[in-house]
């Protein structure tokens, strides 16, 4: 595949970081990118219901051909764990109706694949974000640049996957043994 259109998101309750990129060969592209927000103070289910209408929204319009998501970790907060958790359902949600691929990838994994280095710090994967993406400045919240590095995890994984399947069909068809 020449071109693989991806939609990153970390998932949460008040921004949602979403980023879209297209990966041409191995350079990526930056097509769209910004916080999908909710008030504070807002009705939990009115929230939820505003994330999974600006997710359907960036869907309908980006045509993703794949979705990766940060998998969430929490240490404490047990409040927040399920509200953002309840979030993220309504992102996967999204995604799969629309008959996406969803690619789940954890903190240490995008730091793995954007540094090569999983214990990289949040400046380091916003200056990689800047850098491989040809941007002015780092995106802005966090959230985004995180999106972005989501997407660009997965592009990096996706060509491990293509390889490693390729080769899997090799092996099957009895051309390796």
């Amino acid at each position: 595949m020449d071109k693989l259109r991806i939609l990153g998101i970390d998932p949460g309750i008040a921004i949602v970081g979403v980023g879209v990129v297209d990966k041409i060969h191995n350079a990526y592209k930056p097509i769209y990118y910004d916080a999908v927000t909710t008030p504070a103070h807002t009705p939990l289910e009115r929230r939820i219901m505003d994330i999974y209408n600006r997710i359907n929204e960036i869907i309908t319009e980006y045509k993703p051909d794949a979705v990766s998501v940060e998998e969430l970790f929490f240490n404490n907060n047990a409040k927040t764990a399920f509200a953002v958790g309840q979030a993220r359902g309504v992102i996967v949600l999204a995604a799969a109706l629309a008959g996406l691929p969803i690619y789940e990838y954890t903190p240490l994994q995008v730091k793995q694949a954007l540094t090569g280095y999983g214990r990289a710090d949040k400046r380091q994967i916003q200056q990689m974000m800047k850098l491989m993406l040809g941007l002015n400045e780092v995106p802005k919240p966090d959230d985004v640049a995180d999106a972005l590095a989501i997407a660009v995890c997965h592009g990096n994984s996706s060509r491990f996957n293509q390889q490693t399947t390729a080769l899997e069909n090799l092996i099957n068809r009895g051309g390796l043994k």
